[in-house]
């Protein structure tokens, strides 16, 4: 494996797996390819999205951690940051991002 966007993504999923206990966030790369990933978000307790459970897709390009990956819900979702098509308006996601951050902060800040 020589892409370098690749190996963050191995990174990001080690840190992930070893920091995310109970955020109740699942993470976990495509079978067919590891730079489709898909993420579940269970609805935190007390909120109005208690017991929910929110599929996402987090695609990355060849340019991460440089670019933002690209997320978007799977689950319909009535929000006002969350488009139609399930694309989500976050500045973390944008203009905000640094090649610092990765896969946890983008998934916690969503």
């Amino acid at each position: 494996m020589t892409c370098p966007a690749k190996r963050k993504l191995l990174i990001d999923y080690r840190n992930f797996c070893n920091d995310a206990a109970g955020l109740g966030i699942l993470f976990r790369p495509s079978d067919e390819n590891m730079m489709v990933c898909e993420a579940i978000i269970f609805g935190p307790d007390d909120t109005e999205w208690e017991s929910g459970i929110f599929r996402l897709q987090m695609e990355f390009s060849d340019d991460y951690p440089i670019d933002p990956p690209k997320v978007r819900f799977l689950t319909t979702m009535f929000h006002p940051n969350i488009y139609a098509d399930g694309k989500i308006c976050l500045d973390i996601l944008g203009n905000a991002w640094t090649r610092a951050y990765g896969v946890l902060t983008a998934l916690t800040s969503i």
